[in-house]
């Protein structure tokens, strides 16, 4: 409990630290901090100028992080994410041999900056990555050092000639936190922040080794059978095939989440439940969860959208209803 209890205020210290550059969004720090040590991936949407970047770039410096952006391109390549080969000549010998130059993608923290902007070609490139946590490219398969944690962002209103994320990829992500306006109180702290002289740099609270030793310790975290049971059975009735489904999913959606929304819950559940203070994981962290973990798992079929009906107003109903 003792090392629970200072996991609880170094994330209030990380939260102190992140406050010196970037005004509110706490929530979706707190989402971005337990999608990290749930070894996942986060895919932020927003729209344009509420500090994304900015959020991103200063949480890999209070976590010690090294950190890359990719800004996605119609033009861009998957060579210009994990590398490419380059023909060197030995000054000596004369003789010519290719050398790796690795891409952005060797790094721990990755902002994959717009994703939807770039062709399926080059999303495809960062699934690997992704899933194994691994490269190949030249003919070698290659480690990336842990931890390794894809940030990509996307933006909801400018839909033209972009291309949606197919499931398969969005699947990838743990969670799909939605980054709101800040209140108006909120944006006036901000602005005169922003317009003055600036402040202290925030520092580093946690280390990577001790972030690879919570991530470790997400999984020690207990989860009595009834919740793991709540967390699955909530999944499970999201898919319109299932006969016990409710009527609002057998009308309304097209695919529910499959499996990985049920580890996903557990897990971000288990990492939600350690930086708050907690030493088990609690229905009410798979209720809090509940939204950024299958948002982007359920696919409303037309008569939702005729209704504009979105999968957060079908997982506000089943959470209230099954959780």
């Amino acid at each position: 409990m003792e090392s629970i209890q200072r996991i609880a205020d170094a994330r209030e210290r990380l939260f102190q630290e992140l406050r010196k550059v970037l005004v509110g969004q706490e929530e979706i720090m707190d989402l971005l901090l337990i999608s990290l040590l749930a070894r996942g991936h986060c895919l932020l949407t927003g729209v344009p100028g509420l500090g994304k970047t900015l959020l991103i770039k200063t949480l890999a410096q209070t976590l010690s992080l090294n950190f890359k952006r990719i800004q996605f391109t119609p033009d861009l390549m998957p060579a210009d994410i994990f590398g490419t080969e380059v023909i060197e000549e030995d000054p000596v010998t004369g003789k010519r041999h290719f050398r790796f130059v690795p891409g952005p993608v060797f790094t721990h923290l990755l902002l994959a900056d717009e994703i939807n902007r770039t062709p399926p070609k080059t999303q495809a490139a960062l699934l690997e990555s992704m899933g194994e946590r691994q490269v190949t490219a030249a003919g070698q398969q290659m480690a990336l050092e842990p931890p390794f944690f894809v940030l990509a962002t996307q933006n909801p209103i400018e839909q033209e000639g972009t291309y949606p994320l197919p499931e398969a990829q969005l699947d990838r992500f743990l969670m799909n936190p939605i980054m709101d306006y800040l209140t108006e109180e909120e944006e006036i702290e901000m602005v005169a922040a922003t317009t003055s002289p600036a402040s202290a740099l925030p520092e580093a609270i946690f280390s990577r080794e001790e972030i690879l030793e919570l991530q470790d310790l997400v999984l020690q975290v207990p989860a009595a059978y009834e919740v793991i049971r709540t967390a699955v059975h909530l999944v499970a009735m999201t898919r319109p095939k299932n006969s016990d489904a409710p009527t609002i999913v057998k009308e309304k959606v097209s695919w529910g989440a499959g499996s990985r929304a049920s580890q996903a819950l557990v897990l971000a559940g288990k990492a939600r439940a350690l930086l708050h203070g907690r030493a088990h994981l609690a229905t009410e962290d798979i209720r809090a969860l509940a939204q950024p973990v299958l948002r982007h798992r359920i696919i409303p079929n037309f008569h939702a959208e005729a209704e504009n009906m979105t999968s957060d107003d079908i997982i506000k109903e089943l959470t209230h209803k099954f959780c």
